[in-house]
C-alpha cells in the first residue's frame, strides 16, 4: 500500500545527515530541530502557530482541551472516520453529536450539520477525509452564525487548499480555530515513529496547548493546567524537516498517480472512481473507490491473489462499533456512511507508485 522503503532511499542522504546530527548532539527531548520543524510547518501552512505533539489523537485532544469545553457540551462530528476523531471528545467527557457524510466527497453533509445543532453545541469538527477537504466555507459561515468552534481534522489531508468564494485560498488545518494533522509513517508528511502537531493563528490557544501537551507547565515546575505528556521526539522533527522540504513534490506524485488511476478506471463498470470538489485539491492519502457490495470482497480477493494490496477504510461506522453504542445511535441512522463500509475499497497509493504498477493494478481490477 505504501512503498516507504522506496521513498527512504531517494532522500536517504539527507535523513542520514540529520539524523546524525541529533544523535551526535544527544538532545534528545524537546532539542532545537523540534521548534525548527515546528517554525516550518506553519510557514508551509500559513499558520501563526504549529504545535508539535506525540500523535495526531493527541493533537485533537489538545485542540479540545484548549477550547475550555466543559462535559457534556457538545462535538459534532461524522461517524466515517477513524476512531481517534470520535475518541478524544468521548474521553473528555464531551458529547459527540454525529452527522452522516456526503456520498461522493466522504466528509460532512453540511445540511445534516446545521439540523444537528442544539443550544448545547460547542464545536464543529469536520473531516478532511482521504486527502480533501470538506466544504469549509459553509462549515465556518454556520459557526460563525452560531458562535461555534471548528476544529479541523486534518490528519490526511496536510497540503490540501481550499479556494473560498471571494479568491482566497487556505491550507487544510488552517481556516478553523485549530487544525490537527498527524505524521503517521504513512501520512503524506510521514515520519519514521509517530508525531502530530496543531495549527492556529491564536496566540492563546497556542500557548495553552503548548502547556497542556508538557504536564499543564507555564514554566519549569509550575503548573497551570492539568496536563499530558505529549511530546514529538527530537529524532522525528529532524526527519520531518527533511521530509516537509518535499511534500509539494509527494502531493503531486499522489495526484499524477491518482490521474492515471482515474483514467483507467474511469469506464470500469460497477466501479467509481474518487469524487473532486471545485474549491479543495485533493492530496491523495487514500485513492477509494467505491465497489457495489456484492462485489467488492471478491475483487479484493482476486487483486490479492495477483501480488496487490488493498484496504478497507473503515469497515464499520463509528455509531455501529461496540464503544459507542451509549451514544444511542442504531443502523440505519447514518445511511451513506454504512453504505459506504460496505463499499470502499482503496488501492495501492504512494510516491513511489510508477505508471507500470498502475496499469498493473488497474488491468487486474479490469479482469
Amino acid at each position: 500500500m505504501v512503498d516507504l522503503q522506496g521513498q527512504y532511499a531517494h532522500i536517504k542522504e539527507e535523513i542520514d545527515a540529520a539524523v546524525g546530527k541529533v544523535l551526535a548532539e544527544a538532545h534528545y527531548i524537546n532539542g532545537p530541530e523540534v521548534q525548527v520543524f515546528a517554525e516550518d510547518l506553519a510557514r508551509y501552512a500559513g499558520a501563526r502557530h504549529a504545535v508539535t505533539c506525540a500523535n495526531g489523537t493527541d493533537a485533537l485532544h489538545l485542540a479540545l482541551r484548549a477550547l475550555d469545553l466543559r462535559p457534556g457540551d457538545e462535538v459534532i462530528t461524522v461517524p466515517f472516520t477513524f476512531v481517534s476523531t470520535l475518541e478524544v471528545i468521548a474521553i473528555l467527557g464531551l458529547k459527540p453529536v454525529l452527522v452522516d457524510v456526503r456520498p461522493d466527497t466522504f466528509n460532512m453533509d453540511v445540511d445534516q450539520l446545521v439540523q444537528a445543532i442544539t443550544p448545547r453545541t460547542k464545536a464543529i469538527l469536520p473531516v478532511h477525509l482521504f486527502g480533501q477537504c470538506a466544504d469549509m466555507e459553509r462549515i465556518l459561515a454556520v459557526a460563525r452564525h452560531r458562535n461555534l468552534f471548528v476544529i479541523e481534522d486534518a490528519c490526511q489531508a496536510l497540503g490540501a487548499e481550499v479556494t473560498f468564494s471571494d479568491g482566497s485560498v487556505h491550507q487544510a488545518g488552517t481556516m478553523g480555530d485549530i487544525g490537527c494533522t498527524s505524521f503517521f509513517p504513512t501520512k503524506n508528511l510521514g515520519c519514521f515513529g509517530d508525531g502530530g502537531a496543531a495549527l492556529t493563528n491564536s496566540d492563546e490557544l497556542a500557548a495553552a496547548m503548548r502547556s497542556i501537551a508538557s504536564h499543564g507547565m507555564s514554566q519549569k515546575y509550575y503548573y497551570d493546567h492539568i496536563g499530558i505528556n505529549s511530546r514529538l521526539d527530537t529524532l522525528q522533527a529532524a526527519v520531518l524537516s527533511v521530509k516537509l522540504r518535499h511534500l509539494t513534490d509527494y502531493i503531486h506524485a499522489r495526484q499524477r498517480a491518482a490521474r492515471l488511476y482515474d483514467e483507467a478506471l474511469a469506464d470500469c463498470p460497477g466501479v467509481v472512481t474518487p469524487a473532486k470538489t471545485s474549491y479543495s485539491t485533493h492530496t491523495y492519502h487514500q485513492y477509494t473507490l467505491r465497489v457495489a457490495p456484492e462485489h467488492r470482497d471478491n475483487l479484493r480477493q482476486q487483486l490479492a491473489g495477483a501480488g496487490i494490496p488493498t484496504m478497507v477504510y473503515y469497515p464499520l461506522p463509528l455509531h455501529l462499533q461496540a464503544a459507542y453504542r451509549n451514544l444511542g445511535y442504531h443502523e440505519g441512522d447514518f445511511p451513506f456512511s454504512e453504505t459506504l463500509s460496505k463499499e470502499v475499497l482503496s488501492l495501492p497509493m504512494h510516491t513511489e507508485l510508477t505508471p507500470d504498477q498502475i496499469q498493473y493494478i488497474t488491468e487486474q481490477v479490469r479482469v
